[in-house]
């Protein structure tokens, strides 16, 4: 592949233009939006407007005069096409563990005669973490971690398992697991499923209402472009939305929260999982970053993505001196997310070395060196120059300067 083919590649690009509504740093390469998604300009002025004229010169009325008490609704419904749900099913609130510890009461309590939360061993651990913690405070007769491999997720459903905890794309590998397979075969054997879409929502179409999902939950800081801390979302089908309950019952869920009442009574929506005062400043920013995606084929950014990784891995394979470099995601497209997992030994170092050219990438231990692909911001020109400079930093061995190797160190 030369040159002008990746010159060519950019100019047919129909998601080329998108580009310009983020502000991206000169002299970089950014290949870590699958960790922190860049910039859209459209936040930086309402970030100020919120700020200086909403809170600063209207103050309380804001909470109706800019609907600061509705944007927990407002921005889950701009994240719903993007995750394939219908209206009144997804919310914006607090974060990923916090809304998984709502939906693993609520998934159990739908499912009182099992106690066991299967999961892959190589899950995000924050989501294991949550089983955990859930299990010491339930007890394992109620709820209960199983942890198996990726590819024995199938042999393990069985009439013991209440919930299936799955996170759609490996944040390590990119490996895609199949939604709609493993929620059927789950549904066949009475499971309930929890998708996790924190590497997918953004990244690649999704179809929680086409695979008959039960539950999801996702962030708004990765291919979202939400900021460091955005808000997340989660996802409740509308068909157990009145007979689910979820423990914290903070008063943004109830049903009446103006009444003041004494007594708690949960909203039978979907706000129901709501809990404290939405943190309006972040969720602004969100709402704002979510407009970019208002004219975007998601179809578009799966091509593209696609098409970035394959032009990555290809440039690799015609630098002899990246032969050590060893792919760790498939190279199957259909079953990758927006990423590439390469492993060595100086994976860390490497990474480093990368960062101070000016390429951004990104290290996960133990020695995963990992590319994230953003469709709506990347060019293949890019990714021609990273791999140049990734040739340069492995050939003259850059790496092992001893900057680079602080150990302890994350990027």
């Amino acid at each position: 592949m030369n040159f002008n083919e990746i010159v060519a590649l950019d100019k047919a690009d129909p998601l080329a233009n998108k580009r310009d509504e983020f502000d991206l740093p000169a002299d970089t390469i950014y290949l870590d939006g699958n960790s922190l998604g860049a910039l859209p300009k459209a936040v930086k002025s309402r970030v100020a407007e919120v700020v200086s004229q909403q809170w600063g010169s209207h103050l309380i009325r804001s909470w109706n005069d800019h609907q600061w008490i509705d944007l927990p609704t407002l921005v889950g419904e701009k994240v719903a096409p993007i995750i394939g749900a219908a209206k009144g099913q997804v919310i914006c609130c607090d974060s990923i563990s916090v809304n998984l510890f709502k939906l693993l009461s609520s998934a159990l309590s739908l499912n009182p005669e099992r106690n066991v939360v299967l999961s892959t061993k190589d899950n995000f651990p924050t989501d294991l973490y949550m089983v955990q913690g859930l299990s010491e405070l339930l007890g394992p007769d109620l709820c209960q971690l199983k942890l198996v491999a990726e590819q024995s997720i199938e042999q393990n459903l069985n009439d013991s398992v209440a919930v299936l905890l799955l996170t759609q794309v490996n944040f390590r590998t990119g490996q895609l697991l199949d939604m709609q397979k493993l929620t059927q075969l789950a549904h066949e054997k009475g499971i309930l499923v929890i998708w996790d879409l924190a590497h997918s929502a953004g990244a690649l179409p999704v179809e929680l209402d086409n695979c008959n999902a039960d539950f999801a939950v996702g962030c708004g800081y990765k291919y979202l472009n939400g900021g460091p801390g955005s808000p997340a979302f989660l996802y409740v089908a509308k068909r157990h939305q009145a007979a689910v309950k979820q423990p914290l019952s903070g008063w943004m869920g109830h049903a009446k929260p103006f009444a003041f009442d004494a007594i708690y009574q949960g909203a039978d929506t979907i706000n129901q999982y709501l809990c404290g005062t939405p943190s309006v400043i972040a969720m602004s920013a969100l709402d704002a970053a979510l407009d970019v995606w208002q004219d975007v084929d998601i179809s578009q950014v799966r091509e593209k993505s696609i098409a970035l990784a394959d032009v990555f891995i290809k440039l690799v394979q015609t630098h002899s001196c990246l032969s050590d470099l060893r792919l760790c995601s498939t190279e199957n497209s259909s079953q990758r997310g927006s990423q590439l997992a390469f492993s060595h030994t100086d994976a860390f170092a490497i990474c480093q070395a990368l960062i101070e050219k000016g390429v951004i990438a990104d290290f996960r231990a133990p020695n995963i060196l990992r590319f994230g692909f953003t469709p709506l911001y990347t060019s293949f020109e890019e990714i021609w120059q990273a791999v140049t400079i990734l040739a340069e930093v492995v050939k003259s061995q850059l790496y092992t300067q001893p900057r680079f190797n602080l150990a302890g160190k994350v990027t």
